[in-house]
């Protein structure tokens, strides 16, 4: 199985790309929002990729992150979606998008995705929505690494231990790391909390 590729744009359109690996010509499917992320034809490219099969069939999904990787087989998984379906559905809206809309429940977002009818979007509710996970505000503010998540749920925890309600931690942890994020430990960035939420 193909997880991953690496090599020359040969050819994109929207929906089909061609990746040169050492000569040979890998056709990949991709859905709009890896399109738009693609460079010119002739750069390198390196793609996430699903291998699907089934019956006779073998096609190759190629996706710019592993995020959309993920969702793209979250929703393979519904009764219903198929990979053609899926790829517009991840066309039509972004992944992060569609995880917010299924944890929150929205089923009026699911259902202006282009393909998805009301009873696909319930379907996929019913199916989905325990299993997306969306990052709270605060851990958004902080990017990807690892340490820094680490940091703000101790610190949210932390303040949620000392008797402050989670929203009221969540905005000023949120707005302390919008200021100083990259240059705060732990430490720092709880006494700079209990600072701030002594005035409210």
């Amino acid at each position: 199985m193909i997880s991953q590729i690496r090599g020359y744009l040969i050819h994109k359109s929207p929906g089909e790309i061609i990746v040169d690996v050492h000569g040979v010509g890998y056709g990949l499917k991709v859905p709009l929002s890896t399109f738009y992320e693609l460079p010119e034809v002739g750069d390198e490219v390196l793609l996430q990729v699903q291998t699907y099969v089934r019956d006779d069939t073998l096609d190759l999904y190629g996706f710019v992150t592993a995020k959309e990787k993920e969702t793209f087989r979250l929703l393979l998984g519904v009764s219903g979606v198929g990979p053609r379906l899926a790829v517009s559905i991840l066309s039509g809206i972004s992944a992060q998008v569609l995880e917010r809309a299924l944890k929150e429940e929205d089923l009026a977002t699911l259902v202006r995705i282009p393909g998805v009818g009301r009873k696909t979007a319930e379907r996929m509710l019913v199916e989905l929505r325990d299993k997306v996970v969306v990052p709270d505000a605060a851990a958004s503010a902080v990017g990807g690494r690892q340490e820094q998540r680490t940091m703000v749920k101790d610190a949210l925890s932390a303040l949620v231990n000392l008797g402050y309600s989670k929203g009221q931690a969540e905005q000023v942890v949120s707005e302390i790391l919008r200021g100083q994020g990259d240059n705060l430990s732990i430490e720092g960035l709880l006494r700079e909390s209990l600072r701030r939420l002594a005035r409210y």
